[in-house]
This record gives C-alpha cells, structure tokens and sequence, in this order.
C-alpha cells in the first residue's frame, strides 16, 4: 500500500500548489514577509499606526457551493469566501490585511482547486487584502470525489481612534442602503428546495436577465472600495452592518447601540426580481423571506443626516447603488420587533 492507493495523491498536490503561486502572488501587500510555502505566512502592521487594532473574521460559503459544483462554477464561491468574510470585518472601519483559505476536498481536482482559489485571490484583490496561506487537505471517504468544502478566515487593522462600533449614533441618524448583486451567500438551503421542487432546467431563463441558476450564483460584492472611499473622504459613518444571514432584521440592530431601534421605509426600493421569483416559485411567506434573504440590500451605512448626500455622491462614483432606507430612533421598537416598518 501507498498513500495514493489510499487516495491521496501528493504529486497533485504539489503540482496544484505551483499552478496557484502567480494567482497568491498577484494579491502580495508590501507589508507581507516572505512568500508561498512556509509553515505560517507573516506580515508586518500598516507603519504609522499608534494604537491598532486588529479585527479578524471566519465564515465559510454554505449550500452555495452545492449548487455551484454542479454547475462546474468554482471561481464565484472563491471570491464569495472572501467576500464573506471581508465585509464582516470592514464593518468596524479597518482596513483588510491578509486573508487564509481552507479547502477540504474527497479527490483533489487541479482544474476545480484552481478556479477556486483564483476567485479568492480575485476577492483578495478587490479587498486589497494579501492571500496569506492557506491549506488544502484530501479527504477520501469523508468527501466524495469531486466535492469540497471552504472555510476563510480574514485579519484587518483599524486604529483606535477610528474604530466604527456604534457607540456614536443618535437618535435621528439616517440609514443608508447599499444595493446587493444578488442572494449572496445566504439563504441557499431554501433556494436549493425551491430548485428541487421546480425541477428547474438550469438553462431555463425568467424575468431577468440569463439563467435563474446563472443569477443565483452571481458572486457576493465586496463593499470594501466603498467603506474606503467613504473613510478617505472625511465622513462620518458612525454604523456599518453587513445584511447575511437572518436578513435585515437580525443584522442592521447589530450595528445600533442600546436603547435605539431601526425604522426602516420598505418603500424605499424595489425588491429585485431575483427574489420576487424565489418567493413566488416556494410560496415563502414575507416574514420569512425577510428573516432568510437580503433582499437587494447587502449593507447598511449609519451616518448624520448632514452627510447623506455626500455619501450617496460617494457611492454614486464608485458603482454602488444606494439609498436613504431609513432612520434611527430612541427607545425600543413596538412589540419587541429588531426593525419598526417591515410590512408583516
């Protein structure tokens, strides 16, 4: 016996680890030390810093990425890993430094394995972030062949002074949406009942534009260049949350202080057609949409009602669509709601 006949080939693993250098290396910081191949990646802080801290974040991709692997659709669910854990931690206002991926695999595939880390380095390019390392282990009889699962893990840096934690809203702040590109990375155990129950045809076409499949796994965006942006231009942003898992409701009062809820205007913008489709296709009733899904809204500004159009003027020129969705006010919600003005 060896250990390939046991399954693992390490040949492809190294060979796979070569094929992948130029995409690790294209996301390289100037504050990385050393390159690709050591036992832990290292990398110096951002010089000028006086007081940092550092913001770190895990999350991995989901049922997203059974869809996507049958599909043969491998670079989107790379850059959705990063993005997943990027956007979490660039809600306090610090600045991505260096990214780790884990990609646990039945039988290593170097065409798949590639795609996939191709679209994590494309997602550490976007965030500006360095692919640190990371780690690919074959997994014959706990993973079938060509399956695999991913996991990230993100650090980012914030000086003290600048640190965005809610603890500055008011009353009377306004909210700020910024557009999704679509489900994201969330929700996808519903979707996949809504496909089996529709015995949908992947090449089958709706309302919108291209495939309901090719819709569903559009990549998550990464709103880094805009909290960037945002923080080179001198505004006030004072809450940030990322819209995941639990939809609106459970994740814009995490950026809210005690004692203050959220009034959001559920009129404010137009449910993408995306998600009509899903509610419509699985009967979903709207609470339930509202708590699984994030509806066009992928992540929510807190700032003084002085900067909105400064801010809007900000996302305007970088591509984000966005909008005033709401405001903050004192005390609790009615009825123990997370959100005052969702239509159930």
């Amino acid at each position: 016996m060896d250990y390939r006949s046991a399954g693992v080939d390490v040949e492809a693993g190294r060979a796979f680890v070569e094929r992948i250098r130029s995409s690790v290396e294209s996301t390289r910081r100037p504050e990385v030390v050393g390159g690709l191949g050591g036992f832990g990646g290292l990398c110096r802080l951002p010089a000028g810093l006086k007081e940092p801290l550092l913001v770190s974040g895990t999350d991995g991709v989901g049922t997203k990425l059974e869809l996507a692997q049958a599909q043969g659709s491998h670079h989107g669910v790379g850059i959705d890993l990063v993005a997943m854990c990027v956007n979490d931690v660039i809600t306090s206002g610090a600045q991505p430094l260096f990214f780790l991926d884990y990609i646990a695999t039945g039988k290593l595939s170097p065409a798949a394995m590639a795609s996939v880390v191709e679209g994590i380095a494309d997602g550490c390019r976007q965030s500006g972030c360095a692919l640190l390392g990371g780690e690919t282990a074959e997994m014959p009889g706990f993973y079938s062949p060509g399956r695999y699962d991913l996991a990230g893990f993100c650090v980012a840096v914030v000086e003290a002074t600048e640190l965005v934690d809610g603890s500055a809203v008011q009353p009377g702040h306004r909210i700020l949406a910024v557009a999704s590109s679509g489900v994201h990375s969330n929700g996808f155990s519903l979707v996949r009942r809504i496909l089996e129950a529709q015995a949908l045809d992947p090449t089958v076409t709706w309302p919108g534009s291209g495939s309901v499949i090719d819709a569903l796994l559009t990549p998550t965006r990464i709103y880094w260049d805009l909290v960037k942006a945002l923080k080179a231009s001198a505004i006030p942003i004072h809450g940030m949350a990322h819209i995941t898992g639990g939809g609106l409701p459970e994740n814009l009062p995490r950026c809210l202080p005690a004692g203050m809820h959220a009034v959001i205007d559920p009129q404010s913008w137009q449910r993408p057609a995306l998600f009509q489709w899903l509610q419509q296709a699985g009967q979903i009733p709207e609470s339930d949409i509202w708590h699984t899904f994030n509806l066009g809204v992928g992540y929510c500004l807190v700032l003084p009602a002085t900067a909105v159009d400064a801010a809007l003027k900000v996302c305007q020129a970088l591509g984000h669509q966005a909008w005033e969705l709401g405001e903050v006010a004192a005390g609790p919600a009615s009825g123990g709601a997370p959100l005052a003005g969702m239509p159930f």
